[in-house]
């Protein structure tokens, strides 16, 4: 489904994203960690079409969107959360979810966001406004919801666990567990807590400074010297 090839994202003298090679398929869950800095949500922003890879490619369902603008981009299938919650201003939850679903498929289709609002547990709260009534839970659910209005094959979530207290952390992570099986899509997400990303993903790939030192199964992968030495501080082998 997804594949980069070499991929790279230079802002003047400092190279962000080093020629990463990483695929995801319409099965996989993959979780995308390293330190901070490390270049994890510079990759997100080429992958959806915010910023312009310096080189190497990026392909989608086997056909390259390098040059593909981000708004088509989300009309082949790709979604994403951001890390910090966006809701539009002035809008109700389900305003919201139309809005991102005409952005990202051209079209309003009401069954789907009942279906995404009751999936996500906002059908309560839809008439509500949505930058202000809330809580933080609930705005993650929304970042969450507004990307499945859209019908993707392919979610990016950007730390969508970031800041919950356990028993929220918990509760979403079913959920993301239920949305890959009853929405057919697959998955990369951001994710520090080791921990969290291994309960929930079957595989890790770890980018550091850039560059991605391993990917594989999480036992594996955070059992590897490199990774080890990336998340303890020592200097960059």
């Amino acid at each position: 489904m997804l594949e980069l090839d070499n991929l790279s994202v230079r802002f003047g003298g400092l190279t962000a994203v080093n020629t990463v090679s990483l695929k995801v398929g319409s099965e996989d869950v993959v979780g995308l960690v390293g330190p901070n800095g490390a270049g994890k949500t510079t990759l997100f922003n080429a992958i959806s079409g915010l910023v312009r890879p310096s080189s190497g490619a990026i392909s989608f369902h086997g056909k390259s969107i390098l040059r593909t603008p981000m708004h088509q981009r989300a009309r082949l299938g790709i979604g994403r959360t951001f890390q910090i919650p966006q809701p539009m201003h002035e809008l109700t939850v389900r305003e919201n979810l139309i809005v991102a679903q005409r952005f990202g498929t051209g079209k309003v289709n009401e069954r789907r966001i009942d279906e995404v609002l009751d999936f996500t547990g906002l059908a309560d709260k839809a008439e509500r406004h949505a930058a202000t009534e809330l809580a933080l839970t609930e705005l993650k659910a929304l970042e969450v919801a507004k990307a499945l209005a859209t019908n993707p094959s392919l979610l990016l979530l950007d730390e969508v666990l970031a800041g919950l207290e356990t028993h929220g952390k918990r509760r979403f992570m079913g959920m993301l567990k239920d949305l890959h099986a009853r929405f057919k899509v697959g998955i990369l997400i951001i994710e520090h807590d080791i921990e969290t990303i291994s309960a929930l993903c079957p595989r890790v790939a770890v980018l550091n400074f850039g560059q991605l030192i391993a990917d594989g199964a999480p036992d594996a992968v955070f059992r590897d010297p490199e990774v080890v030495r990336s998340y303890t501080g020592a200097a960059h082998a």
